[in-house]
């Protein structure tokens, strides 16, 4: 069973965003599998560091877009995003550091915050990333 079912209410309408979040959510639910599953130390350290690689890359992008088209909340967006990336970086770092355990506060913290950004702070761009042809 899925940590996040992926479904239209997750979907902000920008087709290049919309598959960078699914591709966010697959990497969380795959983590949340092998974490049910009792997969091996390795499987799930690698889960861990393409969930943050590809987190970086996402937000990268997005943080790329807001500058192009001169995003007025651009700061407080930025800080969430640099939150979230440090939260993950500690995350993989306690895991690699032999804390092998994946827990379920730290799984609702991730399903939490990648929804709520989803469907709280990304809506808040749709419509300036529209404007700007996206």
């Amino acid at each position: 069973m899925s940590l996040i079912v992926w479904n239209d209410d997750l979907k902000i309408g920008i087709n290049e965003i919309d598959t960078q979040h699914k591709k966010l959510v697959d990497l969380l639910n795959e983590l949340y599998d092998a974490m049910q599953a009792g997969k091996s130390k390795e499987v799930m350290g690698k889960v861990i560091i393409e969930l943050s690689n590809y987190t970086i890359t996402h937000f990268s992008n997005e943080e790329r877009y807001f500058k192009q088209f001169g995003y007025v909340d651009i700061e407080d967006h930025m800080l969430a995003h640099k939150s979230f990336i440090n939260k993950i970086k500690g995350f993989r770092n306690d895991f690699q550091a032999g804390d092998i355990s994946v827990s379920s506060e730290m799984m609702r913290y991730l399903k939490d915050w990648i929804t709520k950004h989803i469907n709280v702070s990304d809506r808040k761009y749709v419509e300036l990333f529209k404007k700007n042809g996206l």
